[in-house]
């Protein structure tokens, strides 16, 4: 598979998780946060993250579509940067986040922080 395909499955996969934050704050905030997400500032907390990936997401599968690929680079650095955001306030709170949370985190977003630097250099 290459580096513009990859790229695209990955904003296709940020605009997933972003939307289902904004739409089911509670739901999907909940596998990550617990019982704060039940909760309407833990909800707020999460519309707000799921909008940001909503928002990388859409500019880079704008960008990585086109000829010259390198246009997404800004996109997928700034998805690097919330993706390392993600990976270590999970980490700084992981005593009191369910045994689950700090590994699923540390696969979804650390693979997606990697996949961001790998891209960068791939794209052309």
């Amino acid at each position: 598979m290459d580096a513009q395909r990859l790229a695209k499955l990955q904003a296709i996969g940020r605009i997933a998780i972003g939307g289902g934050l904004i739409v089911a704050p509670a739901a999907l905030g909940g596998g990550w946060v617990g019982s704060a997400a039940d909760r309407r500032p833990g909800q707020t907390l999460a519309i707000g993250l799921g909008a940001r990936d909503l928002a990388l997401g859409i500019g880079q599968l704008r960008t990585a579509g086109r000829r010259h690929g390198g246009a997404a680079r800004p996109w997928i650095r700034a998805g690097i940067v919330a993706d390392l955001g993600d990976l270590l306030g999970t980490l700084r709170a992981r005593d009191e986040l369910s045994p689950m949370t700090v590994p699923a985190v540390a696969a979804i977003a650390g693979g997606s922080a990697l996949l961001g630097l790998w891209l960068q250099a791939a794209l052309d």
